[in-house]
């Protein structure tokens, strides 16, 4: 499961897909102007959510 984490307060999320209740991956999708944003997706193809915020930022997940 893909764990995010606020670089400035530590708080710490994991996710699951509402559908099927399975832990979300963490992934990358690419934009048509070449930035690649980090996602959350579900592993059964329910879809992709953008990584979570806290402190007015992106919480990163490492990629395993």
């Amino acid at each position: 499961m893909a764990t995010y984490e606020c670089s400035v307060c530590g708080m710490a999320v994991n996710a699951t897909c509402a559908k099927c209740d399975a832990p979300l991956e963490n992934g990358s999708i690419k934009l048509e102007d070449g930035t690649e944003v980090q996602v959350s997706k579900c592993p059964n193809e329910h879809g992709m959510i953008k990584s979570p915020m806290c402190c007015g930022q992106d919480m990163t997940c490492s990629v395993s």
